[in-house]
């Protein structure tokens, strides 16, 4: 995609030879949605004949590990938080993360329920954000636009920032659902080699 003619970038051959995994990575988006709310319905018209979301390269599939797209399409209940890091955490790397609407930035319209958690991207790494209550299938578009630009970049990170501070995301988990019943996905020496690669790079 160019800032001038905001086109797909299919036809730029030399963008794919510098960078093939990203490009590939770019129109090969496997999303799975998280459906925790009214977000959903705007679902359907996105993948299918109108606007007909896999022009963009942006497929849907059935379970977390075929996925590299995790869409949470709604209010996040402190019952479905649990299933949401599960599933994020059952998704092979590079992944990415987009909440729709306001209600995983800051609750929502249920933003003084006691049941609602506020603030998604204390439990695992968001890479962006939709706004509306709930997005028209436009706004996701956009988003996806603007992931690409994000991957472009190398700016689409969230999946190495949840393994260099694994150990805080797991803290802020427990603190609100309790001791986890699976292990944790990194271990502390994983952590420290990752932190001994960014300080030697």
């Amino acid at each position: 995609m160019t800032k001038k003619s905001g086109k797909m970038d299919r036809n730029n051959i030399g963008k794919w030879f510098k960078s093939p995994g990203n490009m590939g990575q770019k129109y090969s988006l496997h999303a799975l949605y998280f459906c925790t709310g009214c977000g959903i319905i705007e679902i359907p018209p996105t993948i299918t004949t109108r606007w007909d979301a896999e022009r963009f390269g942006v497929i849907p599939v059935a379970t977390p590990r075929q996925a590299n797209l995790f869409l949470i399409t709604g209010y996040v209940s402190v019952k479905t938080l649990r299933y949401i890091i599960r599933s994020y955490e059952q998704m092979p790397e590079p992944k990415y993360t987009v909440g729709f609407g306001s209600c995983p930035i800051n609750g929502g319209m249920y933003w003084d329920s006691y049941n609602t958690i506020k603030h998604l991207d204390k439990y695992i790494p968001v890479d962006g954000w939709i706004a509306g209550c709930m997005p028209r299938p436009e706004a996701v578009f956009v988003a996806v636009t603007h992931l690409w630009t994000l991957i472009d970049k190398g700016m689409a990170t969230g999946y190495l920032k949840y393994r260099e501070h694994y150990a805080k995301y797991r803290r802020n988990q427990e603190k609100i659902l309790g001791e986890l019943e699976w292990p944790p996905l990194f271990s502390k020496e994983e952590e420290n080699e990752k932190s001994r690669e960014k300080v030697a790079g």
